[in-house]
């Protein structure tokens, strides 16, 4: 057998004193070094946590009501308007804002701004320098500080973070995302700029990740899938969230009227490409044969195309609490349940929008009411500026306490609550 072994890889072996047994035992161990060599890194989720910010810094609706009422800055049809978008906001009485916000006049200096960065992390003069220097991490960290990025940059950190770990193996990212909500108040009157005063909050996130595989044992979350998304190349969707000078020139951030259709436009975009990596290939199907009823065989009957259903590849939804209507707009764009965007609804409720970090308040919920179970996949769904729609897909690979202690805890009973109607 031997002989004839020999005689068929003739062409391959050159003439030596090597017997078949050592060659093949040679290519085994190079396939295997390759292949260890070349395997993907896996990254991992160790822990996480969420700023909960002190019960002296929370504003009731009445109270800022009141601060508007108060600030002489507006006449009667932009306060009533103020109050009218403040009772449908979705937002409670559980929110807050720094304490500059909390006086009369609003304070809005540089070193307030400050002061309210310090609170979640202690980041001055940038958020990445204060950490470094507050634990005493080493020279060679490396650091980078994201800005401008809107609230899509939870995730988008958490990309960079990922490629970062694959270069730098048996590494450790520390990402930090929060909103600061003392700089950037708007003082004008135009109404679409008004829109952010009334809707964001003080918050913030810290996430622990790690390529070593040690650190798999000890980790709740595996990364699975990252796909980020950007149309901006559409003017429309540029514009859609857009800081400049009103009339009066003040600054502020414009929300357009076409936000709502641009997300959805943009997680239209972002699923195309997701789809493929999570969905059953049933629902893939459906999907492309709508198409080709719809658009090859042009059928009248194919009125819409088909929306694959992603709860039969995914347990749980984190949609980025921007406003009521962005997480409607997407619970109905996804044929989502109610239930699927509680975690969102709620986590608007009591802290508003946080911006980047509001996903992984919507994580601490579902896992301080239990819902999240081992082997679970969670879908992380954030909208930025630009105009961007990111997508997360973790997998749960532990066994999650829902009594550790998290930003939920002393609340976890009182939610779900009861939506104030629109």
């Amino acid at each position: 057998m031997e002989t004839a072994l020999l005689r068929s890889f003739s062409s391959i072996i050159p003439e030596s004193p090597i017997s078949l047994t050592h060659f093949l035992a040679a290519t085994v161990l190079i396939i295997v070094v390759l292949c260890f060599t070349f395997r993907p890194k896996n990254t991992y989720l160790i822990d996480f946590t969420c700023y909960l910010p002190p019960e002296s810094l929370r504003i009731a609706k009445e109270s800022y009501i009141e601060h508007i009422e108060t600030s002489k800055l507006y006449d009667k049809e932009t306060y009533s308007f103020q109050v009218k978008v403040l009772e449908r906001s979705g937002i409670g009485e559980e929110s807050c804002v720094p304490i500059a916000l909390h006086e009369l006049p609003p304070h809005s200096s540089l070193d307030a701004a400050r002061k309210e960065t310090e609170m979640p992390f202690c980041p001055t003069p940038s958020i990445t320098s204060m950490v470094i220097n507050k634990f005493g991490f080493r020279s060679n960290i490396k650091s980078v500080n994201l800005s401008g990025m809107g609230c899509s940059a939870g995730i988008l950190s958490i990309s960079l973070a990922k490629d970062l770990l694959k270069v730098h193996q048996n590494s450790l990212a520390l990402v930090l995302s929060m909103e600061a909500v003392t700089p950037n108040g708007y003082m004008g009157t135009k109404k679409s700029m008004l829109l952010p005063n009334l809707l964001f909050r003080m918050g913030g996130a810290a996430i622990l990740l790690s390529s070593r595989k040690r650190d798999k044992r000890t980790a709740k979350y595996e990364l699975q899938h990252i796909v980020r998304t950007h149309i901006g190349l559409d003017d429309e969707a540029y514009q859609s969230v857009f800081q400049q000078l009103d009339e009066a020139g003040h600054v502020g951030v414009s929300l357009s009227r076409a936000l709502i259709p641009v997300a959805t436009k943009a997680l239209r975009t972002n699923i195309s490409k997701l789809g493929p990596l999570v969905l059953p290939y049933s629902e893939q199907l459906r999907y492309v044969w709508s198409i080709i009823h719809k658009k090859v065989l042009l059928l009248p009957s194919q009125k819409k195309i088909y929306a694959p259903n992603f709860k039969r590849a995914l347990q749980h939804f984190c949609i980025h609490a921007g406003g009521r209507a962005v997480i409607d707009g997407i619970v109905d764009s996804l044929r989502l349940d109610k239930e699927d965007g509680e975690a969102s609804r709620m986590t608007l409720h009591r802290f508003g929008n946080t911006s980047s970090s509001s996903i992984w308040y919507e994580l601490c919920y579902l896992e301080a009411k239990g819902r999240m179970k081992k082997g679970n996949l969670v879908w992380q769904i954030a909208f930025g500026s630009g105009f961007k729609c990111n997508s997360a897909i973790w997998k749960c690979i532990s066994d999650i306490d829902p009594t550790e202690r998290n930003a939920w805890s002393d609340r976890t009973y009182l939610y779900p609550i009861e939506e104030v109607p629109k």
